[in-house]
């Protein structure tokens, strides 16, 4: 399996690479977590957007949140892998990309997540640590973390 690593703006998007993205974000986040929200925020177009394929298809996938949008910092967000390809643990060379990006790009290794709360220990490996109470986001248990 070729893996082919993918970094672009929104407005760099093509329909199908966006239709993609869209897909894998409900599939996992509406309808394998079973979760009614607002899926596209309006927040996309304001961020870059980094995935791994393979043969077409997206394997996981982060967009990048650029200081000022969701928070002060820069944030990663709609942390995403495919079911059927888990196994491979793509998360964990997306967050290394998605951290490098962040501190080439905005000179800082600050970085605010709002972080499912039964993820914490896998955020907590790349240096997030909890700086909030858990909260419900979306129905979903919530904390947020932050990196320095």
């Amino acid at each position: 399996m070729n893996l082919t690593w993918h970094y672009k703006e929104f407005d760099e998007l093509n329909p199908q690479e966006l239709y993609a993205i869209f897909h894998l974000r409900m599939m996992v986040f509406v309808v394998e977590q079973n979760c009614v929200y607002n899926e596209v925020d309006g927040k996309d177009v304001k961020c870059s957007h980094l995935w791994c394929e393979a043969d077409g298809k997206i394997l996981a996938y982060c967009r990048i949140v650029p200081p000022g949008v969701s928070y002060e910092e820069p944030s990663i967000g709609r942390v995403v892998s495919h079911p059927e390809f888990r196994h491979l643990k793509l998360g964990h060379s997306l967050m290394r990309h998605a951290i490098q990006i962040i501190e080439n790009h905005f000179k800082t290794n600050s970085i605010k997540i709002s972080a499912q709360s039964y993820l914490k220990n896998f955020y907590a490996q790349y240096g997030f640590v909890q700086t909030s109470e858990e909260y419900l986001e979306d129905n979903l248990p919530h904390m947020e973390m932050s990196r320095t």
